[in-house]
């Protein structure tokens, strides 16, 4: 299962976060730096109202949604790459994800302990991506060597990742994180080799005060980091209170929409961010749905039917045949699998079908 990291400088609120999108208590969030040490893993259900719409139509008797890994790594200090506040330990933890949620802090609390001794969330952001950036730029002098060693040799992927870093070193010693090199598809797909802390996708997470949350737009601290965000990274911004989402741990989805309303909110931050750190994975999901079970698979985005099909079995891969598929807004609109049928929009795919987001299939195989 793929990961994303919640980072950032310590007390910005990311145990916090990690609690309320696991629903659970496991990490400890503490006024003072450092509270976490090893990180915190959980599983999350990712919301999603389709599931609902496609049990009614089946009538199933369970919905099973799909899932993705988060970890809370302990929160990072400047001069982390050098090895200060347990740098390498924590920046080691990070290179084990997959996608980074960083969360910065945009509210003012004279209660709250901030690291740097006042609330700057521009200046949070860069002390973070700094230490990444130049703990990369290490990493590709080191390995430059050694590439070009085995390029001498005529090794070919050796020749090509030393292109990259020719492009790379630059770059990272501008100030520049990894992802915003310009690299071709094929490019950017071989510097996956290389490790990069900054090459990895992004996401940030604006922490507001509860009593801030339903006029977002008007915090100049927000508009700073998505601006920031969109800019120097070419990332989105999610807005969250940390505090309210903790808050919601304990009520049913019922309590959680009635709570929401009276803060003037319409959904919870913490749903949105896992939405989108499930997509910034690049993941995406399909359906079956059926008198037992409607239930969300995961697969990577770009996948073909036989690989969506191996996700359920290792038999339905090597026996696929072929895929009966029908789009999801197509069958919410027919009311039943029949209709959509008679319709002609319930077709027959074969192995070089590429799965989009929300099919609705039911895989034929034989072994």
């Amino acid at each position: 299962m793929l990961r994303a990291g919640i980072v950032g400088l310590p007390n910005v609120g990311k145990s916090t976060l990690f609690n309320a999108v696991t629903r659970t208590r496991k990490a400890e969030s503490a006024n003072y730096p450092f509270c976490t040490i090893d990180p915190n893993v959980g599983v999350v259900n990712v919301p999603d109202k389709r599931l609902e719409a496609l049990s009614s139509i089946s009538s199933s008797q369970e919905i099973i949604s799909a899932a993705v890994e988060f970890v809370d790594i302990a929160g990072l200090v400047k001069g982390a790459s050098a090895g200060e506040g347990l740098g390498n330990k924590f920046l080691s933890h990070i290179r084990e994800v997959d996608a980074i949620v960083h969360v910065v802090r945009c509210f003012e609390d004279s209660d709250i302990h901030h690291v740097e001794g006042s609330i700057d969330p521009i200046r949070d952001i860069e002390t973070i991506s700094t230490e990444l950036i130049v703990a990369d730029l290490d990493a590709v002098q080191r390995r430059k060597d050694k590439l070009n060693k085995e390029a001498k040799r005529g090794n070919k992927e050796a020749v090509a990742l030393m292109a990259i870093i020719d492009k790379m070193e630059p770059h990272l010693g501008e100030g520049n994180p990894a992802i915003t090199c310009e690299l071709t598809r094929e490019e950017a797909e071989l510097a996956k080799h290389l490790f990069l802390l900054s090459g990895k996708p992004t996401l940030f997470a604006a922490n507001l005060k509860d009593s801030e949350l339903a006029e977002a737009d008007s915090n100049p601290f927000f508009k700073e980091v998505r601006e920031y965000a969109a800019k120097h990274h070419g990332c989105e911004t999610v807005v969250i209170s940390a505090q309210i989402e903790s808050e919601l741990i304990d009520l049913s989805e019922h309590e959680t929409a009635e709570f929401l309303s009276e803060m003037g909110v319409n959904e919870s931050g913490a749903g949105q961010l896992i939405q989108k750190s499930y997509s910034l994975l690049g993941l995406q999901t399909y359906f079956t749905t059926g008198e037992k079970e409607t239930r969300a698979w995961t697969i990577r985005k770009g996948d073909t039917a036989p690989k969506a099909a191996g996700v359920i079995h290792g038999d339905f891969e090597r026996g696929f045949i072929k895929a009966e598929t029908v789009a999801y807004d197509d069958l919410i609109e027919c009311g039943s699998i029949a209709t959509a049928r008679d319709r002609g929009l319930y077709r027959m795919e074969g192995k070089e079908y590429i799965v989009q987001e929300g099919d609705v299939m039911l895989f034929k195989f034989n072994v």
